[in-house]
Order: structure tokens, then C-alpha cells, then sequence
């Protein structure tokens, strides 16, 4: 049974004749009728008493057998699922229905896709965003999960299996107060910004796992006084002067009364948008992905 042969059968239910079913779907009778037997035959049941007919407004019409009739709500109900699964495919086609599910860290959905989701969402009006924001560790997790479509992840965190663009390239930056001790100076080292108490991330950042790492490296230990998630709380942190921190040079704005200094040696962050390339990117995330490339 195909759906070739339930449309057949669906016209001949509805019409109640052969030849009426035949001119709607425009097949010659004959190969309506093979059609027919041929489904009869595969369900080994009949379903049109051929010799049973009653005589209604449009003449005299063919019934169902109690088979037949059970078949034909089933017949029904897939021929209207089809054409309402054409329908959706093809409005994914024309980009008038989807969704772009994609993972970002915290500090990129705070600072960096506002406007660029506005701005798609513009374009783009009867598309849906499901925007999922944490740490980069953790739009990786959901990437590798299939939770997401896509994500924006570090570049140390690309995998074979994932195809990705190079998003941007954003320098990470000592951010401290007006007051602290090393507001005084042009760039700061690793050395030096470990000797002060420090606000960070919770685990599953990549600032968090990138500070821990360069105080093991050099011998030292990260001074945590905080911790939070919070990006907003963090920079009020900051401003009272009660620790430093490390961010994105994109993070500090001029109202926030924080300074930012430069690492010593500088350090950038190269933040990758990616998918699975054994998965197929939907026409949705395609679009996505290139409005975000061509609006860096």
C-alpha cells in the first residue's frame, strides 16, 4: 500500500465512480480499477461492493464495504497529514516557518547579538529564535547533544565532526576600577593579576577555565573572592573596587565607571560559529549563520 493508491482510493470513495474518479484524477478508468484490485489484493480484503449501489442526487454511486470505509478515515487522515507536511516544507523553503535554535555564551548574548538578532528578526519576521545562553563549555555540550542546531563556541573547542566560521576575534581584557592599584597602568601581566582577589565565572566558562589554567602554568593561585554568572553583578563588583576580573574587551562600556587594561602579552579569543556536519543544517540556520557572517 502506497500513497499513490490510497489518493486512488480516496477519489473513488468520494466521487462513487469509477469514472468519475478517473477524470479527477486524470488516469484512464482501466488503471484506476488495477489500482484498486491491486490494494485489495495486497490488504486481503475487499473494499467497493461492486455489485451493491445506491442511487443518490448525482446518480447512482458505489459503496464501501465495512473494510473500505475503515480504510478511507485512515486514507483521509494521511493524505491530510502529507499535505500539510508539503506545506511546512515548502514555507522552510521560502523561510516563512522554522526555527533557529542556537547556544551562546553569556557574554555574546549580552553584548554582541542583541542587535543582530533584532536585526534578523527583521528580515526574517515569521522565523523563531530559541536562544540558549551559559557558558562556552555549555553550548558546546548542547551542540554535541543536538539540543541546538548551532552554537558559538572558542576555537579550542572546535571538534572534526563540527563545520564552522570564524565569528570574530575579541581581545580579552583586565577589568578593574577606577581605583585599584593597577589603574595606574598601561597593561597588566599574568603575574600581576593574580597577586589581587579575583570575581569570576562558575565552571563552564572558558574565562574561568583560561584563568585557572595560566595560574597553574605559572606556579600561582587564583585568589576567587566571587563568583557568580552574572555578568551585570560582576561589573558592579569590579566598580566598587572590591576585585578584578577577566572579560571580553566588548563587555565594558563607558557607563559602567571600569577601566580596562590589555594583558601583557595581549590576548584574543577567537569565538567560532559551528554545527555538526552529520547533521543537515536546516534553511533556517543557513540563513542564520550567513545574516551573522555578513553583519561581523
Amino acid at each position: 500500500m502506497d500513497i499513490k493508491q490510497l489518493k486512488h482510493f480516496d477519489a473513488l470513495a468520494t466521487r462513487g465512480s469509477f469514472t468519475l474518479a478517473a477524470k479527477q484524477l486524470n488516469i484512464a478508468q482501466p488503471a484506476l480499477s488495477q489500482s484498486i484490485k491491486r490494494l485489495e489484493t495486497d490488504l486481503g480484503v475487499t473494499l467497493i461492493n461492486r455489485n451493491k449501489h445506491y442511487r443518490g442526487q448525482d446518480g447512482s454511486r458505489l459503496t464501501l464495504t465495512a473494510e473500505g470505509n475503515a480504510l478511507h478515515q485512515h486514507a483521509c487522515l494521511i493524505i491530510k497529514q502529507l499535505k500539510q507536511a508539503e506545506a511546512h516544507i515548502k514555507s522552510m523553503a521560502n523561510l516563512t516557518k522554522g526555527e533557529v535554535r542556537i547556544a551562546v555564551p553569556g557574554m555574546l548574548g549580552s553584548y554582541y547579538l542583541p542587535s543582530r538578532l533584532m536585526a534578523f528578526r527583521h528580515r526574517y519576521p515569521d522565523l523563531k529564535l530559541s536562544l540558549f545562553e551559559g557558558g562556552t563549555r555549555d553550548s558546546l555540550r548542547m551542540l554535541q547533544n543536538e539540543e541546538v542546531d548551532i552554537a558559538i563556541i572558542t576555537g579550542q573547542d572546535l571538534q572534526a565532526n563540527f563545520d564552522s566560521h570564524l565569528l570574530l576575534r575579541e581581545q580579552m581584557v583586565v577589568a578593574l576600577g577606577e581605583d585599584h592599584p593597577l589603574a595606574e597602568q598601561n597593561s597588566i601581566n599574568l603575574t600581576q593579576f593574580f597577586q589581587h582577589e579575583l570575581v569570576m565565572f562558575k565552571p563552564g566558562y572558558f574565562h574561568r577555565e583560561w584563568m585557572l589554567s595560566q595560574a597553574t602554568e605559572l606556579g600561582l593561585e587564583a585568589n576567587i573572592a566571587f563568583e557568580t554568572n552574572l555578568i551585570n553583578l560582576i561589573k558592579q563588583v569590579v566598580a566598587q573596587g572590591y576585585a578584578i576580573t577577566s572579560v571580553l574587551e566588548m563587555v565594558i562600556e563607558p557607563r559602567d565607571n571600569i577601566l580596562a587594561r590589555p594583558f601583557s602579552p595581549a590576548v584574543y579569543l577567537d569565538l567560532h560559529i559551528a554545527w555538526n556536519k552529520e547533521r543537515p543544517v536546516g534553511l533556517a540556520d543557513r540563513a542564520f549563520v550567513d545574516f551573522l557572517m555578513s553583519n561581523r
